[in-house]
């Protein structure tokens, strides 16, 4: 046996003491000798682990924090005693958690799925998280946890949890930031928020749209299409009539800004909605969605996508806002939103909006 079994087996002799003080002292004692900077045979790591576990269960929490600082840089630690630190509360577990590379994959996967929040958010700061391990964070994370894990640009999330995350964020603000600001989120997820952030992320999301190029568009929106939902709420009861009624009008080529126009300051509203989004080339449902929430960035977007000229824009904004809004007198500052938006970024953010279009297409390809 070499020095450091025949040292370590003195040292097991003391463990005779009841003292808990000589106890601390032989545990500490055992901790110095394994990080000797002697290489350990595979029998001495066992018995290591085994003296080490038994000593370490006696001991309060500060001693129990204490090994298991020494131990969460340690290359080829005693598993056994890892393990069961890292399963401890979370005063002993954390610094094992954030940064152990001797705990594996499946270990911390059995930790996510069982232990609490503070737990998974110590998981989630890991230098390096594996889809497989995020996918188990995000199934049983509290959104506190799941903004931890978006932040960490060393953490991989799959298609699906990148999805999650999203449905998550669209219901709590608080997310919002760390889902747009995420770079690995997928464009099309991406895009999905634009609706439902303020106006400073959905800069952040048209400057993602204007930097994509075109293979990656065309993935992600191949992408998307398959997460579209066929449904985005009940049509309003007109709808049929109003849809019949558009499309007879483009068919004897009647429809065209005027009349569009006409129709909003009609307040003829299911009727408007269905001739833009034939016009715009957009879903019915996101048309609404503008109208209903008065997203004049939004509606800038469609206008300058569908070639619809400055003035018609202006008309639109004046007729959706109410008197209270002071349309009138902002009008110039509306007619510059539509201005500074660069064409080529309208048509890549509003080929994202196209998707519910053309989701009944390719379902049924």
């Amino acid at each position: 046996m070499s020095m450091t079994g025949s040292r370590l087996y003195d040292l097991i002799a003391l463990a005779q003491e009841p003292s808990s003080e000589r106890r601390r002292e032989l545990l500490r004692g055992v901790t110095d000798m394994f990080f000797s900077g002697e290489t350990h045979a595979a029998a001495e790591i066992d018995l290591f682990d085994a003296v080490l576990g038994t000593l370490a269960n006696e001991m309060e929490v500060a001693v129990r924090a204490e090994l298991a600082a020494r131990m969460s840089d340690a290359d080829s630690p005693p598993l056994g005693l890892m393990r069961s630190l890292a399963a401890d509360e979370i005063a002993v577990a954390r610094p094992l958690l954030e940064r152990s590379r001797a705990l594996s994959d499946e270990y911390l996967v059995q930790l996510a799925r069982t232990k609490g929040q503070e737990h998974l958010r110590a998981i989630s700061r890991r230098p390096t998280v594996s889809p497989v391990l995020s996918d188990a964070i995000v199934e049983r994370g509290d959104d506190d946890t799941l903004g931890l894990l978006l932040r960490n640009a060393g953490a991989e999330l799959s298609r699906k949890a990148h999805e999650r995350a999203v449905d998550r964020a669209v219901a709590n603000p608080d997310l919002h930031e760390a889902v747009v600001g995420r770079q690995q989120l997928p464009i099309d997820l991406l895009n999905e928020m634009y609706f439902v952030v303020e106006a400073q992320l959905r800069d952040r999301i048209t400057s993602a749209n204007a930097a994509i190029d075109p293979a990656q568009l065309e993935a992600a929106l191949a992408a998307g299409r398959k997460r579209v939902a066929l449904g985005d709420g009940a049509l309003p009861a007109d709808y049929a009539e109003s849809e019949a009624a558009v499309r007879a009008q483009i068919a004897r080529g009647e429809m065209g800004p005027r009349v569009l126009a006409a129709m909003l300051r009609n307040r003829e509203m299911t009727r408007f909605l269905v001739a833009l989004a034939e016009m715009a080339d957009i879903d019915f449902h996101t048309a609404r969605r503008i109208l209903e929430r008065k997203e004049l960035d939004a509606l800038a977007i469609v206008c300058k996508a569908a070639d619809f000229d400055r003035s018609l824009f202006l008309t639109f904004t004046v007729l959706m806002l109410d008197r209270a809004d002071d349309a009138m007198t902002r009008a110039k500052s509306y007619g510059d939103l539509y201005n500074n938006l660069p064409k080529d970024t309208t048509l890549r953010t509003i080929r994202f909006w196209r998707m519910r279009r053309t989701t009944g297409d390719v379902a049924a390809a």
